[in-house]
């Protein structure tokens, strides 16, 4: 059966190149690298070579970041970090987010809201957009963090990041930024976004699962939110996974290289997709911003045609795709994003997301294109009159 994988947005294939460089800290150089011995030194100068090669592509200081297990974990410590060291200080109480958030970001708000915390949610338009002045308007004296993602992993629509961070920075609230949708293709460079956190993790951009980065600026107030140890300086205590974040290094700085390259190939093929579908499959929609968008997402809502169906139909084809993020997959309530959006819960459970990788073919568009609109016409025959 032909394989065609348009899953990236979940997970990537990890490079080769980036195994490569991983495999010695699995066997021979596999020293813990807090230890005082060579074993223990050749595993801390990879962990720093690490950490200076992240520094060079977000353009800051080495001191400012702290390796994590996940992207998630990253966004913990930085939302429940800064809150915390907030609280302690007497600062304030009042959290801005946006609707249409990852569960990484939107839970833990929501857990600290429980504790005492005030949560302020910015709405998005029709397009996923978060207007920046009402951003602008919900800012306060009791603000202590704006937490927004740089793009949404659902729909692919890009914020005004630079927008928003500028009335953080006017008004001194930290800003984080979940970058976790964007490394392959968006530049990172922390001092031109204007970010004071910002997290990813390595497997969405060719590098291994259980890694993850968060850019803390100099200056920001952050405490630990686990404890035992002095491992990143205090922050994520535990013995640093060497292999993973060697791969992680190797893995963005080979996205940092080839981004212009791939920023034109996925685009394309992305484009491609988007006409085909929308010419063939009556009845389908686009998502998200029609061009303030991640190249290498294309994301669907289809008319008389329920998601989990379309995606188990593909599956029977050899063709991955989901029916929005990875984490909620699975979950009968439709989509947050799409209704925060706008679009009626009805028709937001015929929700389908293609997301192109670096290694998608031009020919493995053109089945999709072919196959989709034979099961979306199958489907709606199967379907009760009425739905």
């Amino acid at each position: 059966m032909r394989k065609v994988y348009l899953d990236y947005a979940a997970t990537t294939p990890i490079d080769s190149r980036v195994l490569k460089r991983m495999l010695p800290y699995f066997k021979e150089k596999f020293g813990n690298p807090s230890s005082v011995h060579s074993w223990g030194r050749e595993a801390r100068e990879a962990v720093e070579s690490a950490r200076s090669q992240v520094a060079r592509v977000l353009g800051c200081q080495t001191s400012e970041i702290f390796f994590t297990g996940a992207t998630t974990t990253s966004d913990n410590l930085a939302i429940q970090g800064v809150a915390r060291a907030a609280k302690k200080r007497g600062k304030g109480n009042q959290i801005i987010t946006s609707a249409i958030e990852h569960h990484g970001v939107l839970d833990v708000c929501r857990a600290l809201e429980k504790e005492g915390f005030k949560l302020l949610v910015i709405p998005v338009d029709k397009n996923g957009i978060v207007n920046h002045q009402d951003v602008e308007k919900a800012i306060n004296q009791k603000t202590i963090l704006i937490t927004m993602m740089y793009a949404n992993n659902e729909v692919g629509t890009i914020q005004p990041i630079k927008e928003i961070s500028r009335l953080a920075r006017k008004k001194s609230v930290p800003f984080h930024t979940d970058a976790a949708a964007v490394v392959d293709y968006l530049s990172l460079n922390v001092e031109k976004l204007g970010v004071d956190l910002m997290s990813f993790g390595a497997h969405k951009f060719g590098g291994p699962k259980g890694v993850g980065v968060l850019y803390v600026r100099k200056g920001t107030e952050i405490e630990p939110i686990t404890f035992g140890g002095h491992h990143e300086k205090g922050l994520w205590p535990g013995t640093e996974a060497v292999p993973l974040i060697v791969g992680l290094a190797e893995a963005i700085r080979i996205a940092a290289k080839e981004k212009k390259q791939a920023m034109k190939q996925v685009t394309k093929l992305r484009d491609r997709l988007i006409k085909g579908i929308l010419t063939k499959v009556p009845g389908s929609q686009l998502t998200g911003h029609p061009t303030q968008r991640l190249p290498d997402l294309a994301s669907f809502v289809i008319e008389g045609a329920e998601g989990e169906a379309m995606l188990l139909q593909l599956s029977d084809q050899g063709i991955a795709a989901s029916s929005g993020s990875a984490c909620t997959s699975g979950i009968l309530e439709p989509s947050h994003v799409l209704t925060a959006m706008g679009i009626p819960a009805k028709v937001a459970h015929g929700s389908l997301r293609f997301s192109l990788g670096k290694e998608t073919t031009q020919a493995e568009i053109d089945y999709v294109i072919e196959i989709l609109p034979i099961i979306v016409k199958k489907l709606r025959k199967m379907a009760p009159k009425g739905v």
